[in-house]
């Protein structure tokens, strides 16, 4: 008689990714209300800190260091609840910083319809590339080099325009940042199917960066294209 043998093993680590991706999903979905609470209080109150810091380097270097001093502690956190909290924190300070650039466009004739425009296509985005990530054959070794790449490349590109500021290195820019955080949402998702990533906060916080990157390069996309004052 032949007895049957059931790996729990490979079933519990397949339920255990599984796991991850579903807490990550639902980690990213809460994160978006701070981040709209931070844009609806800073438009209410009519606080900026590119007014407030005149723009420029002060603007600039503020922003950089909280997003970089951010990210830094919640990675160090990522696996407890004090991560989770920061997350929060990070989201509200990043929907406050884009509250300018949603003011700007919707002081405009058609800016409630290009926000809208652009919520609509990082939505696509979201759900296209993580329906990808779930049946892709790409090699993500290759794919994590490339991007590697592709950040090194970006950052550059953000520097350089800041001194100095060609409108069309900007757009580029835009486009560069849309198509570096897609393919990072397939990846990063793809790490947490395939074990590589043991941790929803972490995940939750990269794919997080990445549709506000694209939400935000999108609009300044849309605006320079067809915004109408």
């Amino acid at each position: 008689m032949q007895n049957d043998v059931y790996d729990y093993t490979s079933t519990g680590s397949a339920v255990q990714k599984n796991t991850v991706l579903q807490k990550t999903y639902r980690l990213l979905g809460l994160s978006f209300i701070p981040a709209m609470a931070g844009a609806f209080i800073s438009s209410k109150m009519g606080f900026s800190i590119y007014s407030i810091l005149g723009g420029g380097w002060m603007a600039t270097i503020a922003f950089f260091v909280f997003f970089y001093a951010m990210v830094f502690m919640i990675e160090k956190n990522r696996y407890s609840n004090t991560g989770v909290t920061l997350l929060m924190v990070f989201t509200f300070g990043m929907g406050v910083l884009i509250s300018p650039l949603l003011q700007y466009a919707l002081g405009m004739s058609n800016g409630a319809q290009i926000v809208g425009i652009a919520a609509a296509m990082t939505a696509a985005v979201f759900f296209t590339m993580s329906a990808m990530a779930r049946r892709t054959n790409i090699n993500m070794s290759s794919l994590g080099r490339f991007l590697t790449v592709g950040a090194v490349i970006l950052m550059i590109a953000v520097v350089a325009n800041l001194f100095m500021q060609i409108p069309a290195l900007s757009l580029t820019i835009s486009a560069g940042f849309v198509l570096f955080s897609s393919l990072l949402i397939m990846f990063q998702v793809r790490q947490v199917i395939d074990g590589g990533e043991d941790s929803h906060i972490s995940a939750a916080l990269t794919i997080f960066i990445s549709l506000y990157n694209i939400f935000s390069s999108l609009l300044h996309l849309l605006l320079a294209l067809g915004g109408d004052d």
